[in-house]
Parts: structure tokens; C-alpha cells; sequence
């Protein structure tokens, strides 16, 4: 059964015109994006970004725009949906407490789902750096506009 899966990401850009970026591991498959996730029924985008916020980031966020929506189609990497990604522009209400990474799945621990932070350059991040074909699209949107 084919049906839609809407997400929802947020692009935090800190001082230094860096962004954001959740590298994660899930049941053996490594993959680098923007904080958010998938949207729970019933819930709103904002409130399903604010939410992921929390549970990912540990921080509340207030939105400053939307950024982007996906205008092709994408085939989900872990089963039979259609990918509709919507990302905003944010800012965190107070200073993050994540430990910062400086590589590539830097993981602390071990299990089935890991997850480390990075801050990278706008001007410095390549769509390869990114794993999903829709994040890659809004790396080079990000890289085109001056934020």
C-alpha cells in the first residue's frame, strides 16, 4: 500500500553561518540530515517541528519562516511511502546543550539507533555531505541564498 509521509525539518544557522546537521544511525543504515522528522496524525507542522525539536535536540525553537517544500517526487529509503518534506528557518530560544561533533558519525555509545550533532559551514557543505535527495535539493538552496 502506497501512501504520503509528511515531514517536517527545521534549518537552525548560528552566528558563523553554519547549519545544523543530525548525523544517525538506524538498524545499520547511516545517514546525515536536518534535525525534524516524520509528522504524527493530528498534528500541525509547527507543532510537529517544535516537537521534534525537543525530542531530538532537547530545545525549543520559535520558527522565523518556511524555508522549502518538496515539488518532486521522492520514494521513502525505509518503505513504501511518498516523501513530502516541508523545512523552516528557525531559532533556538536558549543556547542548544548538545555536544557538538566535528566528524561524520561520531557517535557516543552503541545500539540500534544512534544520533551526533554537527555544525557545518553553509559555504563548506556539499550535497554529498547529505544523504536524502531532498535535503540535497535544500543544501543548494541554502548554498544560492544569503540567509
Amino acid at each position: 500500500m502506497s501512501y504520503f509521509n509528511v515531514r517536517v525539518y527545521g534549518l537552525l544557522i548560528n552566528e558563523k553561518q553554519e547549519v545544523l546537521i543530525s548525523d544517525e544511525q538506524e538498524y545499520g543504515f547511516q545517514f546525515s540530515k536536518f534535525p525534524g522528522g516524520g509528522l504524527e496524525f493530528g498534528e500541525g507542522l509547527i507543532d510537529g517541528l517544535k516537537r521534534e525539536f525537543l525530542e531530538e535536540c532537547n530545545a525549543e525553537i520559535e520558527i522565523i519562516a518556511h524555508f522549502y517544500t518538496t515539488d518532486f517526487y521522492e520514494k521513502s529509503a525505509f518503505n513504501d511511502s511518498q516523501i513530502i518534506s516541508v523545512y523552516y528557518l528557525v531559532r533556538e530560544l536558549a543556547p542548544l546543550k548538545l555536544i557538538f561533533k566535528t566528524k561524520i558519525y561520531d557517535f557516543d555509545g552503541d545500539g540500534e539507533i544512534l544520533q551526533s550533532f554537527r555544525w557545518v559551514n553553509i559555504n563548506d557543505i556539499s550535497i554529498d555531505d547529505i544523504t536524502f535527495k531532498t535535503d540535497k535539493t535544500v543544501v543548494q538552496l541554502l548554498k544560492n541564498h544569503v540567509i
